[in-house]
């Protein structure tokens, strides 16, 4: 019987274009698809699309646009960007579809029926571009503690959730999983928040006075449901949740949860809490990675700075791309992006370590076996054959932990080890001084490395990968073009 694994994205909002930090997720979570594929197992990958709340209606109002028009353009987008971006997603769930929608309406219903939502009047701060509703404690300067930007003050009654109830049951649970939030540094974040901090319930509605644009509230016609509360039942409405029992029972819970760690209070308290009192199970890992920085700044929308990923998939290509960003930072910390950076990559370890060693191999192929392995020959034990015997344990181990630094350091290991073996051996010499045995042995190593080095980077990098592999698949080695020449620097 094969495992599931169950890995999602978060819905990204689409109030304007992608830039690299959606790239980012969405390229390090099809990297694990691709991998548990590989490894056998029944993968369900899901992304997908947050369409309503207040900055998609006033986005859409700018535009001259209706919201789902607005949000139909930049889905197409969206959609856009993870082709050219080779993304294997089994799902693209959307805040407008039905089918959530009508998830959303049965969690709100169950949760109104168990008590766990009630009305109130809430009189305080909010911020219209984060959507989020601030206590006079939390504000100071009457600017958003998280954007900076200005609040308004307002008064309204609302639906709210009981965050608070669930608040030492979340805690316990954290406690006794140590796993369930992942890095070890935000694990300690959440728990040192609930350990110091009050919840306070959540208010999930928005009056259609002041917004029309989302899921109406089944039980008050004169409220729409707030952004992320509708947003995060994506995960339970995209398997099946409220119509399809046998497909929800099959993939939930998810077994990763890829997110930024600008959205780990919602992954990690609003969205175990909303489980809970559903009485569903738990995901059994959140991720929250870093940022990407331009200088010192966060990339994001409102300052401005966001860089366009499809203008460097084109001047880079879309494998170079891809490695770059799980290659030059540790998943989990923040990174620097420049064009320096992603040039350096490129040319050290692309081109000069990996492609260096494919295209060395198949020409010493070519001149001393006339293109076709040779039919006799063992390969002799040495480190390189142990480092290459044991790379498909090790990948294993790294990407089970979601750790793909690791990962591409055991194989780099190995790519490193296989062009300083050419170095040491000097196939030239064996070849004058007639020593066949040796030489076929050195040969069936190298071709045994690429195979299974550019096998496990089918998970990383897709297209070069397989152009690889088809290159070296049969005894018959055709030598191609350089899959990634040096970029030439000024």
């Amino acid at each position: 019987m094969k495992n599931k694994f169950y890995i999602t994205t978060p819905l990204y909002y689409v109030n304007s274009p992608p830039h690299i930090g959606h790239s980012y997720t969405t390229v390090a979570a099809d990297t694990l698809a691709r991998f548990h594929r590989n490894m056998g197992d029944e993968v369900y990958f899901l992304t997908g699309s947050d369409e309503h709340g207040q900055k998609i209606a006033k986005a859409a109002a700018s535009a001259g646009l209706s919201e789902k028009a607005f949000t139909d353009n930049m889905v197409s987008i969206f959609i856009g960007l993870w082709k050219s971006l080779d993304i294997s997603y089994d799902d693209f769930i959307r805040t407008t579809d039905k089918r959530h929608s009508a998830a959303v309406e049965l969690v709100l219903t169950i949760l109104h029926k168990n008590k766990d939502i009630y009305m109130d009047t809430y009189e305080g701060w909010y911020c219209t571009p984060c959507e989020t509703f601030w206590t006079d404690m939390q504000v100071s300067q009457d600017c958003c503690p998280d954007c900076r930007r200005a609040l308004e003050r307002i008064r309204e009654d609302n639906y709210f959730f009981r965050l608070s109830y669930y608040q030492q049951w979340l805690i316990e649970h954290i406690q006794s999983h140590p796993d369930f939030i992942r890095p070890v540094s935000r694990y300690n974040e959440v728990l040192s928040f609930l350990t110091t901090n009050t919840l306070t319930d959540l208010c999930i509605s928005r009056p259609k006075s002041r917004l029309k644009w989302g899921i109406e509230i089944p039980f008050s016609t004169g409220h729409v449901t707030y952004v992320w509360f509708d947003a995060l039942i994506n995960y339970i409405s995209a398997v099946g949740f409220g119509y399809d029992e046998a497909k929800f029972k099959k993939y939930w819970p998810a077994d990763l949860h890829l997110i930024g760690k600008d959205i780990l209070r919602q992954h990690a308290i609003y969205w175990p809490i909303i489980l809970k009192a559903l009485g569903l199970s738990l995901p059994k890992m959140i991720f929250a990675h870093g940022w990407w920085m331009v200088g010192k700044d966060k990339m994001s929308k409102s300052r401005g700075n966001v860089i366009d990923p499809l203008r460097l998939v084109d001047a880079y290509g879309v494998d170079t791309y891809r490695y770059f960003l799980l290659r030059d930072v540790p998943f989990g910390l923040d990174g620097t992006f420049s064009n320096e950076a992603i040039i350096k990559r490129k040319n050290s370890d692309l081109a000069n370590d990996w492609g260096n060693l494919t295209h060395r191999t198949a020409t010493m192929v070519e001149k001393y076996f006339s293109g076709k392995l040779p039919e006799q020959g063992s390969i002799k034990e040495n480190q390189l054959k142990r480092d290459n015997d044991n790379l498909e344990a090790q990948l294993r181990k790294a990407l089970e932990a979601v750790d793909f630094t690791a990962g591409l350091d055991a194989l780099w290991l190995v790519i490193s080890e296989a062009n300083k073996f050419i170095e040491d051996t000097k196939p030239w010499n064996l070849l004058k001084e007639n020593k066949t045995e040796e030489l076929n042995s050195f040969i069936m190593l190298l071709v045994s490395v690429i195979r299974n080095v550019s096998r496990a980077l089918t998970n990383f990098m897709p297209q070069s990968a397989k152009s690889i592999s088809e290159q070296f698949a049969s005894n018959i080695i055709k030598k191609g073009v350089p899959l990634f020449p040096r970029i030439e620097v000024k």
